[in-house]
Formats: C-alpha cells, structure tokens, sequence
C-alpha cells in the first residue's frame, strides 16, 4: 500500500514539473512548439506552417486545461475524504470522553477500530482520486505529443514543398 501511495506520489510529482515546463515550450522556448518558421519565402508554405503551429498551441492548451481540472477534482475528493475521517475520528474521541468510567477501556478499543477504519477509507478514497487523475493526465500528455508531432509533420510537409517549389 505504501508503495502504491509513493508512486502515485512521484506521479503527481512528475506530472508537476512536466506542467511547469509546459508553457516554456508552448511559447517556443523549448522545443518546436510554437515555432514559426517565415523564412522559407513561400507564402503557402509559412501560412500551413503558422496554422500547424496555432491547432498544436490549441491542443496543449486544452489538454493542459484537462490536466488542471483532473488535479483540481482529485484534490477536493482528497480534501473532502479527510474532512469525513476526521469527523468520523472525532466522534469516536468524543464517545470515549462521554463514555462511564468502568465503560471506558471498551469505548476506547470501538473508538481505535473506527479511528482505523476511517483512516483506512480516507487513504483508499485518496488513492483512487490519486489513480483516476493519473489516467487522465496520462492520457492530456498523450494527447498533447500526438499534437505536438502532428505540427512537426505539417511543418515538415511544408518545408519541403517550400523548397521544391524554389527548385522550379
């Protein structure tokens, strides 16, 4: 189960630093993303490339919005799940506070078992709030380097009829 949480943990992570470095290459700081190559003297040819460019700007900017909500859900499932064992935490405390004093030693072993139990939910909510954003935002970047290659193809394509076209 640890291991379960740690990975997912690094995921997040990882997925992280990914959308931090996102924008950098979306602007055309890294990468071809966002490029655009008007120095091929071919007005068709920088037209199909700039409208390669824009459609790809498009696509990570929608799959990076996927991303964002997929990490915003799975933190209010998160958050909410913790809010519930912790109500559920409290009143166990308070059953062993109000609870007779030769009643005591039983409340309070009901009280560890529902404490465990409610721990126990809140982690395995967590986990596949944790698992169900993984997917999507496995799949958001998935979707973004088919963009990002489907614009180098374009490119490509123009180019080279850029620089046949200047062979005639």
């Amino acid at each position: 189960m640890n291991k379960l949480l740690a990975t997912l943990i690094a995921g997040l992570f990882a997925t992280s630093v990914y959308a931090q470095t996102a924008p950098a290459v979306q602007s055309g700081m890294s990468g071809t993303a966002g490029t655009t190559a008007t120095a091929t003297g071919n007005a068709g040819a920088d037209k199909d490339i700039a409208k390669a460019d824009q459609k790809e700007a498009k696509e990570v900017a929608k799959q990076d919005e996927k991303i964002h909500k997929a990490s915003t859900k799975a933190s209010e499932k998160k958050a909410k799940a913790q809010q519930k064992a912790d109500k559920k935490i409290a009143d166990a405390q308070e059953k062993v506070a109000k609870a007779d004093p030769e009643d005591q030693a039983k409340a309070s072993a009901k009280a560890e078992k529902k404490i465990a139990d409610a721990q126990y939910d809140a982690q395995k909510t967590m986990i596949k709030a944790d698992e169900k954003a993984q997917k999507k935002i496995v799949d958001a970047n998935a979707d973004k380097a088919k963009a990002q290659a489907k614009a180098t193809e374009k490119r490509a394509e123009a180019m080279a009829d850029a620089h046949k076209d200047a062979a005639k």
